[in-house]
C-alpha cells in the first residue's frame, strides 16, 4: 500500500476505508516529487480534486507543512502571511487567512469584538488583539514605567523564584516526539523575531504576562482553559493577545500556537500562576502530546509578594482588590471572573458570542493590572518608595515592605523603612515583636530590646494582651544581662496574662504546653535567685 493511499484512508472514516478495501481498489503508486507539489493525482483512472499537502497528517519536521493558505506560499521570499499587523505571534505554522471565505465564517458579532480567525494544520481558533501605546495610563501607573521597572524586577531571578533547567528558555520547543529542525532561513527568522521582542545577546528581561479563563478551579484534565490571555511589550507598544476556542476541539490548535510563542520570552509574570494558571496550561501541553515542550522561564508570581506586603493591611489580596486599593484602578461594568465559566457554557449551548465580550474585557483589564502591579514591585525593588510611589501610611505595611525587600536582597532599602516604622505613632505590639525578632537574628540587640519594651507597654492597653514581648525580654535579662529580678517579674506577668487570655477556654495541648513552659521558666528563675 503506497504512502498516498495510507494518507487517504486515514482521512476517511473507517467504514469508507473498509468498503474501499472490499471493493478491491487498485493500488496507487507512490507520488513523485512533482505530484507532491502539484494540484491533482490520478486514482483508478479518474481525476480527483487536489489534496493539499498541508491537509495531510502533519509532519512537524517539515516547515512546508506549517503553511496553510495557498496565498501565503506564493510569496517570492517563501514567507507565510500571518497577522495583518506583523505582530509577534505570527509564525509559519499559524496564519490569519487573507481569504474572504474564512473571514465570512465568523459572524458580525465576532467582528465587532475585534476577533479574527486563525487557521492551522491542527485546526482553527480565535484571537483578539489590543494594542496600547506605552504612554497609556492604567490607574496611577503608565505603561512606560515598565521599562524602568524591569531591571529591578531581575531580583526575582535570584531571590524570588527559581528557573528550571538551563540558563534561559529554549528558543524552540519539541512537538510530539519530534524536535523542530530549523533550516538556515528559519534560524535567521527566529533571530529577527527575538530582536523585535527584546531577546538579544545580552539576554535582557523579556516578560510575558499570562492570565487564564477556565471552566473550573481545579488543575486536572477536566478543567479547560477556554481563553488564554497574554501580554507583552514590542517596541513602543504593549500588546494584549487573547486566544479563545469556540469548542474543546479547537484547543489543540491553540496549544500548538502557544508552543511556538512562549519560548520567545525569558520571564513569566502571573498572579497565582504558580499554583493555578501555569500548571493548568502545562497540563494541556501534556494532554495534547507536546511532551517535549521545553520552556523554563523565571516565573514571577506576584501573589506572593502581594501577600507579604499587604496580608494584614488589605481585606483581601485578590487582584481586583489590590488594584483598587493600591493601584488606583476602578472597573466599571466588569464581568466577575467567577461568572466567566457560566458565560462560556451558555455560549456553547446557544452559540451567541455577544456575552463573551465581557469576558474578553475582564481578561484584558487583568492583563493591564498585572503589568501595573509588576511596575509597583519594580519601584519597590528599585528604591522608588517616596519618589516613584508614595510611602505606605500604615505601620504594618511599612514594616512588611521592608521585610520583603530584605528577603529580596535589598537590605539597604529596608533599613530606612525600619527607621520610619519605629518612629510611627501607631505601631502594634505584634509588629514591634516582628521587627524585634528580625533584629535578634541579626544581632541588633539594642533596637530589639527597645522594641520589646515598647511592646510591653502597649500590651497593657489591650483586652487580650499578647505576652510574647514579656517572654523575649525575660530571656534577654536572664541570659544576656543576668538581671534575674527583672526576668522573673516579666515571666510572672506573662503567666498572669496567659491565664487571663485563656480564661473560660478549654486548654488544648498547645495552650497547656505554653503555660507549662512559662511555669518552668518562673521556677528556674526563682531557683537561680535563691542561689544568689
Amino acid at each position: 500500500m503506497s504512502g498516498l493511499r495510507d494518507k487517504l484512508l486515514r482521512l476517511r472514516s473507517s467504514q469508507a476505508a473498509q468498503a474501499e478495501r472490499l471493493a478491491g481498489m487498485v493500488e496507487v503508486p507512490a507520488p513523485t516529487g512533482e505530484e507532491r507539489e502539484g494540484t491533482s493525482v490520478t486514482i483508478n483512472g479518474n481525476d480527483q480534486e487536489a489534496i493539499a499537502f498541508a491537509h495531510s497528517e502533519p509532519d512537524h519536521s517539515d516547515p512546508v507543512h506549517s503553511i496553510v493558505s495557498a496565498e501565503s506560499t506564493d510569496a517570492s521570499d517563501g514567507s507565510t502571511e500571518a497577522f495583518s499587523d506583523g505582530g509577534l505571534a505570527a509564525t509559519d505554522a499559524f496564519a490569519t487567512s487573507p481569504s474572504d471565505e474564512l473571514t465570512d465564517e465568523l459572524s458580525k458579532e465576532w467582528g465587532e469584538m475585534g476577533v479574527r480567525l486563525i487557521r492551522s494544520p491542527e485546526g482553527d481558533f480565535l484571537v483578539r488583539e489590543s494594542r496600547y501605546p506605552l504612554s497609556h495610563r492604567h490607574g496611577v501607573h503608565g505603561l512606560e514605567e515598565l521599562l524602568e521597572a524591569l531591571p529591578a524586577l531581575a531580583a526575582f531571578d535570584e531571590f524570588g523564584n527559581v528557573r528550571g533547567k538551563g540558563d534561559r528558555p529554549s528558543q524552540r520547543s519539541g512537538i510530539g516526539d519530534t524536535k523542530i529542525e530549523a533550516t538556515e532561513n528559519e534560524d535567521t527568522a527566529t533571530e529577527d523575531a527575538a530582536t523585535e521582542v527584546g531577546i538579544g545577546e545580552d539576554n535582557r528581561m523579556n516578560p510575558l504576562f499570562l492570565d487564564l479563563e477556565t471552566t473550573g478551579l481545579g488543575v486536572g484534565a477536566g478543567n479547560l482553559p477556554f481563553m488564554v490571555g497574554l501580554a507583552y511589550m514590542r517596541e513602543e507598544t504593549f500588546i494584549v493577545e487573547q486566544m479563545l476556542i469556540r469548542h474543546p476541539a479547537e484547543e489543540r490548535a491553540m496549544i500548538g500556537y502557544l508552543s511556538t510563542l512562549l519560548p520567545k520570552f525569558t520571564h513569566l509574570v502571573t498572579y497565582n500562576g504558580r499554583t493555578f494558571d501555569w500548571p493548568v496550561l502545562y497540563n494541556r501541553f501534556i494532554l495534547h502530546g507536546y511532551r517535549s515542550f521545553d520552556w523554563q522561564p523565571v516565573h514571577i508570581d506576584l501573589l506572593h509578594p502581594s501577600r507579604s506586603v499587604w496580608r494584614n493591611t488589605l481585606v483581601s489580596c485578590r487582584l481586583s482588590h489590590v488594584e483598587e486599593e493600591r493601584l488606583g484602578i476602578k472597573r466599571d461594568d466588569d464581568v466577575p471572573g467567577s461568572l466567566a465559566p457560566a458565560i462560556y457554557f451558555q455560549y456553547l449551548a446557544d452559540g451567541n458570542p455577544e456575552p463573551l465580550h465581557g469576558v474578553f474585557k475582564h481578561n484584558e483589564i487583568d492583563m493591564l493590572s498585572l503589568a501595573a502591579l509588576a511596575i509597583r514591585f519594580g519601584h519597590f525593588l528599585g528604591g522608588g518608595v517616596g519618589s516613584r510611589i508614595p510611602v505606605p501610611e500604615e505601620a504594618e505595611e511599612i514594616l512588611r515592605t521592608g521585610l520583603w525587600l530584605e528577603r529580596m536582597g535589598r537590605p539597604e532599602l529596608a533599613e530606612p523603612l525600619y527607621a520610619r516604622f519605629t518612629a510611627h505613632p501607631r505601631p502594634t505590639a505584634k509588629c514591634l515583636c516582628l521587627l524585634a525578632e528580625r533584629d535578634k537574628k541579626c544581632g541588633n540587640w539594642q533596637r530589639a530590646v527597645l522594641l520589646w519594651q515598647k511592646a510591653v507597654l502597649l500590651t497593657g492597653e489591650t483586652s487580650r494582651p499578647d505576652y510574647e514581648a514579656h517572654i523575649e525580654l525575660a530571656m534577654y535579662y536572664e541570659h544576656k544581662t543576668k538581671e534575674l529580678e527583672q526576668a522573673l517579674q516579666l515571666a510572672e506577668q506573662a503567666l498572669e496574662m496567659a491565664a487571663r487570655r485563656h480564661a473560660g477556654l478549654r486548654l488544648d495541648g498547645k495552650r497547656r504546653i505554653e503555660m507549662d513552659v512559662i511555669r518552668k521558666r518562673i521556677d528556674r528563675l526563682r531557683l537561680k535567685r535563691s542561689k544568689g
